[in-house]
């Protein structure tokens, strides 16, 4: 009989559910996790899916993979969804752990490629430049605000935020400059004009599958993907939904650049909008465009060439 294994993570602790449903904890730790696979050696599993939980879940999975057992990590959103298709609303780590356990067995989610350590490290350090941004705009924000007395403080905050920034650009260009294996890719996408350092670290760093897609699943898996929405009589408007959120933050500021500074994307977007549509709608499809020019640059091997004007 097969056996499928579903694996709650926590900060401290593991909730373990088998589709058989037997059930039990463990600390999230080194010995922790050398006990659960000790029990899982046992029986070995057909399969043990588990969510990303913003890291803690890396210790776990690799030493599941480390030990010849197969597992995945999968979107938790995905994993709701599935909960709520089966009228499941209660929320605790047993029943979260029983779920992904029924979702291992019914949908068995594909396998994806190992992580990359140079990306892995790379995208620890894309994540704390937008952790930095953030507190950047909030602080300039209470500056706007904030009475005189108090904006001394701000400013200080504010410049020992804006050196740390500089310091983490500093490292990713360097990380990026001395590998072999992701120099080509950044020299690649900054080729395009629009497409600056801050999207290729991005991209290199939170979209491996750049290159190894097709053009309409790399869009939809960034969201920039269009959904239809209609029921019956009623036609709705077409919307973007999901997909990577960081990668779209920087992917919609290379677009606001490429429809002033890109010749082609330039012509694109003023098309657009002379024919109607929303500066939003239009921004959106240059984000998709230049999003499926990178794809295919990628894929190739080719960098960036404009294409010829037409003779007149």
């Amino acid at each position: 009989m097969e056996l499928y294994v579903g694996i709650d993570v926590a900060k401290e602790t593991l909730a373990v559910a088998l589709s058989t449903g037997e059930q039990w904890d463990c600390a999230n730790h080194a010995d922790g996790i050398a006990r659960l696979l000790e029990r899982l050696a046992a029986a070995p599993p057909t399969l043990v899916v588990l969510e990303a939980t913003g890291g803690y879940e890396n210790e776990l999975l690799a030493a599941l993979i480390a030990a010849g057992i197969e597992a995945r990590r999968v979107n938790p959103r995905q994993v709701r969804y599935f909960a709520q298709a089966g009228g499941q609303l209660a929320k605790t780590d047993r029943i979260d752990a029983r779920v992904l356990a029924q979702f291992a067995e019914r949908i068995r989610p594909q396998a994806r490629a190992l992580p990359d350590p140079e990306r892995e490290q790379l995208k620890a350090l894309v994540t704390r430049r937008s952790q930095l941004i953030q507190m950047l705009t909030a602080e300039r924000n209470r500056r706007a605000r904030a009475p005189r007395w108090l904006a001394k403080s701000l400013e200080r905050t504010i410049r020992a935020l804006e050196r740390e920034l500089a310091v983490i650009d500093r490292e990713i260009a360097e990380r990026l400059e001395r590998s072999v294996t992701l120099r080509p890719l950044r020299e690649l996408i900054t080729s395009v004009p629009g497409a600056g350092p801050v999207l290729s670290a991005t991209l290199i760093a939170r979209v491996p599958e750049l290159g190894q897609l097709s053009r309409h699943q790399i869009a939809a898996l960034i969201g920039v993907a269009p959904f239809t929405r209609q029921s019956g009589q009623w036609r709705g408007h077409d919307m973007i939904f999901g997909g990577r959120a960081p990668v779209r933050t920087a992917l919609y500021m290379a677009a606001l650049s490429a429809a002033r500074h890109n010749p082609p994307l330039r012509a694109f977007y003023r098309r657009l909008r002379a024919h109607g549509k929303p500066k939003k709608v239009a921004l959106t499809a240059v984000m998709r465009k230049l999003l499926t020019i990178l794809n295919a640059m990628l894929k190739h091997h080719t960098p960036w060439s404009a294409p010829c004007p037409n003779p007149a």
